[in-house]
């Protein structure tokens, strides 16, 4: 975790749940992680799982990279909020990724390691949990042993519809990919 001049701090991607300290994990009822590090499913569905601790994985590769806070307040002009995710979605989508870099890099950086830093960023806080890698895959894929993520231009809208067991036990998501075959056609090269 990263304080707010990005010093790094001791921390725990599952401590960015919402726990009902009585029943556990599995059980949330209230907040008790920064806001923009929380996968906005669990705090719609109350349910914490191993694809949320990605998409914090996520939020924080992208913080890096990008020099940003994950939510913040626009100024009094643009009022609203900030959200890097959607922030850095939108310039992957406009061919333009390498606007999200922080500038004070002044662009001395490797930009094919920067593109796959901000790519499996993206694909880790997908809205889509069952679309989300793996932290193995997302590991191979940063250490430049995996293939760069196929991401869509645009972010998709998040539904949180519970996965569907198929006939051989395996979890499907709601467009009937199995969680085994996301995986593979998620990161196939571009």
């Amino acid at each position: 975790m990263l304080d707010e001049s990005f010093n790094t701090k001791l921390g725990d991607f599952g401590l960015a749940r919402l726990i009902d300290h009585a029943d556990g994990v599995q059980t949330m009822t209230h907040p008790s992680g920064t806001p923009g590090y929380i996968d906005p499913e669990c705090v719609i569905t109350g349910k914490a799982s191993a694809e949320s601790d990605v998409y914090s994985f996520g939020v924080v590769l992208l913080e890096v990279v990008c020099a940003r806070r994950p939510m913040s307040l626009l100024d009094d002009q643009n009022n609203g909020l900030f959200r890097l995710v959607e922030w850095v979605w939108g310039l992957y989508g406009q061919g333009a990724i390498h606007n999200a870099a922080d500038k004070r890099l002044n662009n001395d950086y490797d930009v094919v390691e920067m593109e796959r830093v901000i790519a499996v960023g993206l694909w880790c806080a997908h809205p889509d949990r069952c679309q989300r890698p793996s932290i193995r895959a997302a590991m191979m894929v940063l250490q430049s042993s995996g293939p760069m993520p196929m991401l869509p231009a645009k972010m998709p809208v998040a539904t949180y519809a519970p996965p569907v067991a198929s006939s051989e036990g395996q979890l499907s998501s709601s467009t009937g990919m199995s969680s085994s075959s996301l995986t593979q056609t998620a990161i196939t090269p571009r």
